[in-house]
């Protein structure tokens, strides 16, 4: 080997950003704080077609959007007729259909959907979307995370999903019938993937839930380590969850913050915090969280947990 004309040292150099911290000053290093916001349907009630993020960059301290460390939430609205192109470099990404009509051109094929529908997207290129009438999405990816990491997917981990209206409808009615006269925390379908059979997820990253709360009904407090993008499917006045970090004897949240579910909008429910849903009304109301607990679920740090009595 010519050692004879050696390049110059970088030790010099890559010593100039080394810090060293005492244990205790650093181990729990103060993060910023993940709170609890609303977004309500007003911003997608517009008349321009349009990519509305449900933006908390400046709360998260991130350089890049994001609504969540490892998510990004946003509002899509097409006016009939229009046609609008969405691209992202994460590795999931998902669509609710919030109202509207029209089809989707994904890597060369083409997916028709309409109000109620939700479908799951893996890594891909541009997709065009084209609106037959007014039209709204909720639109949910894990582009944060990639940007982090610093990295671009090249590999799709999961095929694409498609769960119609009228699927999500008749399985969740088979859940209600299932749990009638049972007092159960959740009265949901997980929208899982056969290509993710281990963490049973929606894809390898993400995770959700088509929730049922029927009228004059209580979902008992639980929580978990992954923060949830909220999406009220279906609520009237007198629905809400109630959220905060500590619970007393009997399980109920000590001074609950309440985040009103009103149809079309979203809130965003902090990691870590009790939540507990409640109906007062005399109507139905459904929820759909998006979380990034398909991560946390594999990284077994998930944990969740319910309230007593459960």
């Amino acid at each position: 080997m010519n050692t004879s004309n050696p390049t110059t040292s970088c030790n010099d150099d890559w010593s100039k950003n080394v810090l060293f911290f005492e244990y205790g000053s650093a181990a729990n290093p103060r993060m910023p704080k993940i709170g609890i916001d609303v977004f309500p349907p007003a911003m997608h009630q517009i008349a321009e077609t349009k990519i509305i993020p449900l933006q908390l960059a400046h709360k998260l301290e991130t350089s890049y959007p994001a609504t969540g460390p490892n998510l990004l939430a946003n509002f899509i609205h097409i006016a009939a007729g229009d046609a609008l192109s969405t691209s992202t470099h994460a590795s999931s990404q998902v669509f609710y259909v919030i109202r509207g009509a029209g089809f989707s051109m994904i890597d060369g094929s083409r997916l028709d959907w309409k109000t109620g529908d939700f479908f799951a997207i893996p890594f891909t290129g541009e997709i065009q979307h084209q609106a037959s009438e007014d039209t709204a999405f909720y639109w949910v990816n894990d582009q944060p995370l990639l940007d982090f990491l610093g990295v671009q997917p090249n590999k799709q981990r999961f095929r694409p999903l498609y769960f119609s209206h009228e699927q999500l409808t008749s399985e969740l009615e088979k859940v209600r019938r299932a749990n009638e006269g049972k007092d159960k925390n959740r009265n949901g379908i997980l929208l899982a993937n056969t290509d993710c059979p281990q963490t049973k997820t929606l894809t390898h990253s993400m995770w959700s839930l088509y929730n049922l709360l029927p009228a004059k009904t209580r979902q008992k407090a639980h929580r978990h380590n992954s923060i949830a993008m909220d999406f009220a499917v279906k609520a009237t006045e007198g629905v809400y969850t109630n959220i905060g970090p500590d619970l007393d004897s009997d399980g109920n949240i000590i001074n609950p913050i309440r985040a009103n579910w009103v149809a079309g909008g979203a809130f965003v429910t902090p990691p870590g915090w009790w939540h507990s849903h409640h109906n007062d009304s005399d109507e139905d109301a459904i929820v759909l969280p998006v979380q990034d607990a398909g991560l946390q679920t594999y990284m077994q740090t998930l944990d969740i947990q319910f309230a007593r009595g459960y």
